[in-house]
């Protein structure tokens, strides 16, 4: 007979743990899978000086507030030990080391591929944001092999670096923090592309802390922009394809730290970097913060749209009945890819997950009623 899972989860971030919690309330079998060797790993492997953008009194995930000052920001290491604690307070059932790299149906449910090892489910939740693979120009590998390049998410500190200057490539959130740290550690940095939108406070002042983030993160962007909200539905729209606004690092504080700002990136010929307006940088280095792409191409079932997004309800995929998804920018509101968004986004599948159960359930005894119902009527 086979072993089937009620329920696999794909993925031990904040997401996965969130759904884990629920579902271990509500009574529901289940494992977590991690292609990580440790919880928390999600957070740890991000550059080392990195802190969330969010106090702790928004970094808690069910039945566990973040334990910290309600005004602190945690470093992503202090995030990544929670997760840990997280998973071991409430004994999720997580396996860590396993790379999850197919998904499709089968007679049970869902087909899990891990490697040679093959998981049988009746119902499985995709737990991870729609940022997974790096995204690089076409041309990043025309790049003279004499120059240091990485992607931000290979970028840890300065001494991962040669000598010599640093082209950066993009300004978003991650390359302006990267490059302030850069310049501050005494390398001439050049930071490359269109400055986007900027917060118009600093989470970290009084204000930011005790006014502007609970408003923001816990008014606005939890309860305000939703998707069953009209102005929720023409803020996901007008920001898709958009850089995420500046947060921490403004414009002002780059300049002061004595990046040069330039234009954007058009191609590369050996080791020159060609810009707009015909401008030409000859860096040592170079790290590319030119986002990710949904890495999704593993889950071989037709739930996706033409930009290989998934197609859901608040996570809930319809026509792939018993698929989830949490963790998604605008799953359900802009809170869902942060963390405080977790615990109503994964509370909202976990329902759902249960009421899939009942429902396959209650199959067999309608089956069976019936057909007594019809030995009755023949036996009449």
């Amino acid at each position: 007979m086979k072993n089937i899972n009620e329920v696999v989860v794909i993925g031990a971030g904040q997401s996965g743990l969130s759904v884990g919690y629920q579902l271990k309330q509500r009574g529901v079998p289940f494992v977590i899978l991690d292609a990580n060797e440790r919880v928390g790993d999600v957070w740890r492997d991000r550059w080392d000086s990195l802190r969330l953008f969010s106090p702790a009194r928004f970094d808690g995930l069910p039945g566990m507030p973040f334990p910290a000052a309600k005004t602190y920001f945690p470093t992503k290491d202090e995030m990544a030990d929670f997760l840990v604690v997280y998973a071991k307070r409430f004994m999720l059932p997580v396996e860590t080391g396993v790379r999850v790299d197919r998904l499709t149906r089968s007679e049970s449910g869902f087909l899990v591929r891990a490697g040679t090892r093959q998981i049988e489910a009746r119902q499985v939740v995709v737990a991870m944001s729609n940022f997974q693979t790096p995204k690089l120009p076409a041309f990043s590998s025309q790049l003279d092999p004499q120059i240091r390049q990485l992607h931000s998410v290979e970028y840890h500190n300065p001494n991962q670096l040669r000598d010599g200057n640093v082209l950066i490539v993009g300004v978003g959130n991650s390359g302006a923090e990267i490059a302030i740290e850069l310049a501050k550690a005494g390398r001439r940095v050049v930071l490359s592309g269109n400055i986007p939108s900027v917060v118009p406070f600093r989470p970290q002042s009084f204000l930011g802390r005790h006014l502007f983030a609970p408003f923001t993160l816990g008014v606005v962007f939890h309860r305000l922009l939703r998707l069953d909200s009209p102005l929720g539905r023409k803020a996901a729209v007008a920001g898709r394809g958009k850089a995420t606004p500046l947060i921490r690092v403004k414009p002002k504080d780059l300049r002061k730290a004595g990046v040069t700002m330039l234009p954007k990136v058009v191609a590369v010929k050996g080791r020159q970097v060609l810009l707009e307006k015909q401008q030409v940088v000859e860096p040592a280095n170079v790290i590319w913060c030119t986002g990710f792409e949904p890495g999704f191409s593993w889950i071989d079932l037709p739930v996706f749209d033409e930009r290989g997004l998934p197609i859901h309800r608040r996570g809930v995929v319809d026509a792939e009945p018993g698929l989830y998804f949490t963790g998604l920018h605008y799953l359900y509101a802009m809170s869902s890819a942060q963390i405080h968004g977790a615990e109503r986004d994964s509370a909202y599948v976990g329902d759902a997950i249960v009421r899939f159960r009942e429902r396959q359930a209650s199959k067999p005894s309608q089956r069976s009623d019936a057909s007594s119902h019809r030995s009755q009527r023949a036996t009449a």
